[in-house]
């Protein structure tokens, strides 16, 4: 990583009209409220236009409408938030792989390592398994037998990926996930008790996924759990065994995909929003935080529920269905009220 940029070279790789002295020194990114001078700033949420005219920002990322009201350097795009998530990369500190392999790593005889991998202190790569070129794998995580990493993976400490997962490039997992534990699968015995079903299938994730802390996806029971490309999921998400996630589609923390629910492509999943097993949403649905859905959906588009009172449920399911008649009812009142005055 260097540690400055000429704003003429960034306007450069952001493809951006640059306003004020293409020679001048960037050395980092900083917000509006706090960045001074040599710093790149950028607006994106018209929240925070007030803090424009105040700004000590070397020079701000902005949009065409935003600019016109700005005498100072910048950088004019035509999606400002996503200009400042391409020039972020220039100003990672993250630490750079080392492409060696710590002495207490303990790698099976059998696994193969592609070239220019990093294994950190303590990790575990079992029987079969097969690393691609240009993988970074920290401290303390586990690789089970059999499975898979595409090239340029990342698997951050402490991540736990179980026997027959299948990693395609560039996917990065984060701290204390789990990818590949059984899913919650036990039949009820004449005893009242439980039996355990095996969990023979596994996982398979595509290509550029990026997977937060603390978030678990578990093997199919049968088949395979399935993550197309692009997904990205927050910490502290749980896909259930069979689940299928479509490509692009976005989870945020603490949502949930029961077993065989089938997400499609470009869909969104607010904080906390659930979906239950073996039923299907098409592409491009976007579920609001703390959404709940029992049933297919059909149509894309924006789909909210709210909390209730705490009832049983055979109340609940009966106040259920009189909500989704609440709009029809209220059509109706005020159409008799409308009557009644005439």
């Amino acid at each position: 990583m260097q540690d400055f940029y000429s704003l003429k070279d960034i306007a450069a790789y952001l493809e951006a009209e640059l306003r004020g002295d293409p020679c001048v020194t960037i050395t980092g990114l900083a917000t509006l409220q706090s960045a001074k001078s040599g710093e790149l700033a950028f607006l994106s949420n018209p929240k925070y236009a007030s803090q424009l005219q105040n700004c000590n920002a070397e020079a701000v990322i902005l949009e065409a409408d935003q600019a016109q009201h700005y005498s100072g350097s910048c950088l004019i795009v035509d999606n400002a938030y996503l200009s400042y998530a391409k020039i972020s990369s220039w100003f990672d500190n993250a630490p750079q792989p080392s492409q060696t392999i710590h002495p207490s790593a303990l790698i099976d005889s059998t696994a193969h390592i592609g070239d220019g991998v990093s294994v950190g202190a303590n990790v575990v790569i079992e029987a079969g398994v097969q690393i691609g070129s240009g993988c970074t794998i920290k401290a303390n995580s586990s690789i089970g037998a059999r499975s898979v990493l595409g090239e340029d993976c990342s698997i951050e400490a402490n991540v736990s990926i179980y026997h027959d997962v299948r990693l395609g490039c560039r996917v990065r997992v984060h701290s204390g996930s789990v990818l590949g534990a059984d899913g919650f699968g036990f039949a009820p015995n004449a005893q009242g008790g439980w039996h355990k079903i095996s969990q023979i299938g596994g996982v398979v994730i595509g290509n550029d996924v990026e997977i937060g802390a603390c978030s678990t996806i578990d093997r199919g029971a049968i088949g395979d759990t399935i993550i197309g490309n692009a997904v990205i999921i927050d910490n502290h998400v749980q896909i259930a065994h069979n689940a299928t996630v479509g490509d692009n589609t976005a989870m945020a923390a603490y949502s949930a995909v029961a077993g065989s629910a089938t997400l499609g492509k470009n869909c969104i999943l607010a904080g906390g929003a659930h979906v239950v097993g073996h039923i299907s949403l098409c592409d491009g649905v976007q579920l609001m935080a703390h959404t709940l859905i029992c049933k297919d959906i059909k149509q894309s588009g924006s789909y909210s529920s709210a909390a209730t009172p705490l009832m049983s449920t055979k109340d609940w399911r009966k106040n259920s269905v009189r909500i989704g008649q609440l709009n029809d009812m209220a059509l109706r009142l005020k159409k008799l009220e409308n009557k009644q005055r005439d």
